[in-house]
């Protein structure tokens, strides 16, 4: 994939696909795995002992929440065949499941637990399959919005964590540990440099260590206890079959929030392409539909062995951007690291011991970036009062939801009290609002081409047509034609397809007005280079191999305002906007 030239808001030292030292990979691997272990580890515990399963079921369910975190960890790194984004994705046990999970326990038992989560994740595989039909419903402005309320959502649990400290301890020691902890991380990472500057993560978290041991509530005794190495007791509670009333009852629930759990993975797999690269790229939507099938790999997984669903952390972004080290083998390192610590109840006690004000002090400073990131994402396609709309009316829906002071006493327990999480609640939200949105597009007018030289005929007479539908002079004709051909012109050019093969093939395209924009959309199957990127390179480009394909190119960058170009597996989208001002004030 060609490059832009517009940089990159934060620093890369390196870049997904470059290596490297060693110690350096190994560090971060650790850093990650010590920060994101505890909630791993916390969130099945927390479902078990809530909805009265057994002590055995708990140690095994978060032996295997580790193990499924490592082993998903690697796929989204590594990204096998259309499984996993490529990139560094931590996928760890999912928060947005605890309600309805607690609920599975208790109404039907582990084993209807685990029935539900592998049936709902086949919902998500379907979604990863069929993305570019949804692209209307997941769009930057629902990502986003999802992304800010993670923040929104896990805030109220990093604030009660600076209280959980052992009975006895000051409130004053335990805001103490946690100042020093903020402070130290801030000022490492606002004024650090180099290698300082990429530690500063761990060390500010080892500094607020070392306090909590003076202040004296390190749990050092939890340490001393753990087995060195070992397994638990096999718990596996197999498959309820039964499908009674209780499985069709929490089905819809558990695939609800499956699929607002997909938007999330959506959310973080284009966060992460953004701050993984030096220059900026189109976003690859075929690494989202794989980070979205690793996330679906996950819940399978997870059920089929007997645990919670799995998603992906947005800690792995915020990380990224705050270290600048966005290399795959870093998500390598992290999936290895978990395996080892699943075997290891060791260093699961190590990292268990870390007080919760420290914890909280970091986790602070990554959902603060998180939030921001959020933002960045939720505006990146353009803004205008629709939008705003879904994301300002979605985003304090979310916040209502998650504090429990809208209508509680309707909302409180509705599907087994899912909307009492306000990134789901909110996530739906904003999935709803943008499907209605939808329903009052003006008018869209279609044909289908076929995908060869020939359709430029057909192609011109649309146009004309589509123009003389909504009264618009010549120039709005000639410019809309030129682009609409040279859009065509620069597919087929890339496209190496020959004979019967591209004689399969066709070529889907919609025009509609939008606001004060005219929009011309061309669907096809996929390709490997993306006109996106192609278009922006030119802004510096000073040699071409190919100079009919650069004045192409630039013809088409002269004619659209902008062309945006989405990939997704066997197939692409361009959509090119004009501006109906900026036409009639270039002539053009």
């Amino acid at each position: 994939m060609a490059q832009s030239t517009v940089r990159n808001s934060s620093s890369i030292r390196y870049e997904a696909d470059e290596h490297p030292p060693l110690p350096l990979v190994a560090g971060l691997g650790v850093q990650l795995a010590v920060l994101c272990i505890a909630g791993i580890m916390l969130t099945p515990a927390i479902v078990v002992r809530a909805g009265g399963g057994s002590e055995e079921f708990l140690s095994w369910a978060v032996f295997a929440a580790v193990l499924v975190s490592g082993v998903t960890t690697i796929f989204q790194a590594v990204r096998v065949g259309r499984i996993g984004s490529g990139y560094v994705l931590l996928m760890g046990t999912s928060g947005s499941f605890i309600a309805v999970s607690i609920a599975a326990i208790a109404q039907g038992g582990p084993a209807l637990l685990c029935l539900l989560v592998v049936v709902s994740s086949i919902f998500q595989f379907a979604l990863a399959t069929h993305l570019s039909l949804f692209r209307r419903i997941f769009t930057p402005a629902v990502s986003g919005t999802v992304i800010m309320l993670i923040a929104v959502t896990v805030m109220p649990i990093v604030f009660d964590m600076l209280k959980d400290v052992p009975e006895g301890t000051s409130s004053s020691d335990a805001a103490w540990a946690a100042l020093i902890t903020l402070v130290a991380v801030l000022a490492l990472a606002l004024k650090g440099r180099g290698a300082l500057r990429l530690w500063a993560p761990v060390i500010g978290v080892a500094i607020g260590s070392i306090a909590s041991v003076f202040f004296g509530f390190y749990d050092t005794q939890r340490i001393a206890d753990a087995a060195w190495f070992g397994i638990p007791t096999l718990a596996w509670p197999g498959f309820d079959l039964s499908f009674d009333a209780t499985f069709w009852i929490l089905l819809p629930s558990f695939v609800l929030v499956t699929l607002v759990g997909a938007v999330e993975t959506i959310g973080d797999s284009i966060a992460i392409q953004r701050v993984s690269w030096r220059d900026e790229r189109a976003v690859d939507y075929r690494s989202v539909q794989g980070a979205v099938n690793a996330d679906g790999l996950g819940n399978l997984l997870s059920g089929l062995v007997g645990t919670v669903p799995n998603t992906t952390y947005s800690t792995s972004v915020s990380v990224t951007e705050l270290t600048g080290v966005a290399s795959r083998r870093v998500g390598i390192a992290i999936g290895i690291l978990f395996l080892l610590v699943a075997l290891f109840p060791k260093l699961i006690a190590v990292v268990l011991a870390i007080p919760g004000p420290v914890v909280a002090a970091y986790v602070t400073v990554l959902l603060a970036m998180l939030f921001v990131m959020g933002m960045r994402i939720a505006v990146s396609d353009g803004i205008d009062y629709r939008k705003g709309l879904v994301i300002g009316a979605s985003f304090w829906l979310g916040v209502g939801f998650q504090n429990g002071v809208i209508f509680p006493e309707y909302f409180a327990e509705f599907a087994g009290g899912l909307l009492q999480n306000g990134m789901t609640a909110g996530g739906l939200s904003a999935m709803l609002l943008n499907g209605a949105m939808n329903l009052f597009e003006s008018k869209r007018t279609r044909t289908t081409l076929p995908y060869e030289i020939s359709a430029l005929e057909e192609l011109q007479g649309f146009i004309a047509r589509f123009v003389a539908a909504n009264k618009w002079d010549s120039t709005m004709a000639a410019r809309l034609e030129g682009a609409a051909e040279e859009t065509l012109l620069t597919m087929l050019g890339e496209d190496g397809d020959e004979g019967n093969e591209r004689a399969n093939r066709s070529l889907a395209l919609v025009a509609y007005k939008e606001d004060n924009s005219v929009v011309l959309e061309f669907q096809s199957t996929g390709s490997d280079e993306n006109l996106q990127d192609q278009v922006a390179l030119l802004r510096e480009l000073k040699y071409t191999e190919s100079v009919e394909e650069e004045v192409s190119l630039r013809l088409l960058k002269k004619y659209a305002s902008s062309v945006r170009h989405q990939q997704y597996h066997n197939t692409e989208l361009i959509t090119l906007r004009f501006d109906e001002s900026s036409v009639r004030a270039t002539g053009i």
